[in-house]
């Protein structure tokens, strides 16, 4: 049985149901990734920017009379967000094969549909059963990109720290543990709204304006994910230079998830980048003693960053891919008129 769901009022029982299924798709699909926690889970699943609507679905067995009840075998959430309705769907490995994952995939479609979306976006990791999935409904890939992880107890400290130094003259580096200070707002979003080292396609939309980044990193806050921060300032003109942006989850603090990172074009050249970088794994590592690995993702012609990575230590993992379908195709292939 498939209905709607809502996190914010959903028992006990079903959160940590979700979180077994969540972590039995990890364990079969990505199993070097680590587990995830019940920790501010239901505000993940919950909270999101001004403007966008969440809606969610479960997939419910029918209890048997000495069965648990509240066991999930699915979910499925479409985002909606400017022109375009994201897609996560999450199946059991054990319902898998059993035509569950497309009746999820229809449903969402078809509320989509009805909201007047007219396409549908999801992510899908390379080398996971998903890639076939999606395909075999219509979705076409758009844009891939490479996840990189690093591990930090292989970190070679002393050099970071003196890669954390190597930033031209004029210029000065600021940790900003939970967003950047309000008196630079301004400028950070004109350094972010300028140009950005990372171009994280359609689904991971970033902001660039002070009000909408004042409501991203609340929005972060209130899903359980601690934003830091690191500064290039310009001494001359007090401008942001450059800023790279790591996120660590309240639902996985051991693996932390690196955000954008940008120079401002009229500044490259000065080591900014690697500073930058170099600097905000130093933070970490007093910041967050529980933290063992950050995985980053960068668009494959990204070269620069790339390379900036690799002398930081980061090893690539994996791709990871954006995929998007038509919803009136969608609709029709799952659920075509009788």
């Amino acid at each position: 049985m498939v209905r709607e769901w809502d996190p914010r009022n959903a028992s006990s029982d079903e959160i940590a149901s979700l979180l077994g299924t969540l972590n039995a798709v990890l364990a079969a699909d990505l199993p070097q990734d680590p587990p995830w926690r019940e920790s501010s889970l239901r505000e993940y699943l919950s909270e999101v920017m001004p403007g966008e609507r969440r809606i969610s679905w479960v997939a419910q067995a029918e209890p048997a009379p000495d069965a648990a009840p509240d066991v999930l075998s699915g979910h499925v959430n479409v985002l909606l967000l400017g022109g375009i309705g994201v897609l996560e769907v999450l199946v059991h490995p054990a319902a898998r094969r059993t035509g569950l994952g497309r009746e999820l995939v229809r449903v969402a479609a078809r509320r989509v549909w009805d909201e007047g979306f007219q396409s549908i976006g999801v992510e899908v990791v390379g080398g996971t059963p998903a890639v076939a999935f999606y395909e075999s409904l219509g979705f076409t890939r758009e844009y891939v990109e490479t996840r990189s992880v690093l591990d930090l107890n292989a970190v070679d400290w002393p050099a970071l720290a003196e890669m954390a130094t190597g930033v031209g003259a004029g210029y000065h580096l600021e940790f900003c543990p939970g967003g950047p200070p309000d008196d630079l707002i301004e400028a950070y979003a004109r350094a972010k709204a300028e140009v950005r080292d990372v171009d994280d396609g359609e689904l991971r939309p970033s902001s660039y304006d002070p009000e909408r980044l004042r409501a991203s990193l609340d929005t972060l806050h209130r899903r359980g994910m601690k934003p830091y921060i690191v500064l290039a300032l310009h001494e001359q003109t007090g401008e942001v230079a450059g800023l790279t942006e790591v996120v660590v989850p309240a639902q996985h603090p051991t693996r932390a998830d690196q955000y954008d990172t940008i120079v401002v074009r009229d500044h490259r050249g000065y080591g900014i980048d690697r500073a930058i970088k170099a600097r905000m794994l130093l933070e970490l590592r007093s910041a967050e003693p529980e933290l063992v690995e950050v995985q980053t993702w960068n668009a494959q012609a990204n070269e620069a960053m790339l390379k900036v990575n690799a002398e930081l230590g980061y090893r690539p993992d994996r791709e990871w891919c954006e995929y998007s379908v038509d919803v009136a195709e969608l609709v029709h292939h799952l659920d075509p008129p009788r």
